[in-house]
């Protein structure tokens, strides 16, 4: 008995812990998997700040055709986005307004850089309207990420 406690003391004491070297192995191994994985997951804010401005530009596109639908003609370059909060008083002003706007925000919609959009009306190339972002560096052209958005594309 005593015999088969004495192996199970020296089992117990050879399985104390990892080696220096197992420890460097593990953290060299999680050091390559980071590398590789890192720059994948940051571009990922990137990408997800291009689809916002298409679903955005989507649903401003929604909220220009009710405008059209309400008052016979979108909004003005002039009169712009803000058209959709406040009821616009430059010419052409509209006649039957909906109550409350087309959109819910009370702040002309911004970009998600934080630039606002930029609307035509008319827009080029026989378009009726246009909605642009600039990208993440906020001027014209670009590539990548700071190419710009068009609500045509």
């Amino acid at each position: 008995m005593e015999k088969r406690e004495n192996q199970i003391l020296e089992s117990k004491k050879a399985q104390r812990g990892f080696s220096l070297i197992e420890l460097m192995i593990v953290i060299v191994i999680l050091g390559l998997l980071a590398s590789m994985l890192v720059p994948k997951i940051m571009d990922r804010p990137n990408e997800a700040r291009v689809t916002k401005a298409q679903m955005d530009m989507k649903a401003l596109g929604s909220a220009l055709k009710l405008y059209k639908l309400d008052t016979g003609r979108y909004p003005s370059t002039e009169q712009g986005l803000s058209a959709l909060i406040k009821k616009p008083d430059t010419r052409p002003v509209p006649r039957n307004y909906r109550k409350g706007g087309y959109l819910d925000s009370a702040v002309a919609p911004v970009d998600p850089w934080g630039y606002e959009y930029i609307y035509r009306s008319p827009g080029e190339d026989d378009r009726s309207y246009e909605i642009i972002s600039l990208g993440a560096d906020g001027m014209e052209g670009g590539e990548d990420y700071d190419a710009d958005i068009n609500s045509w594309e």
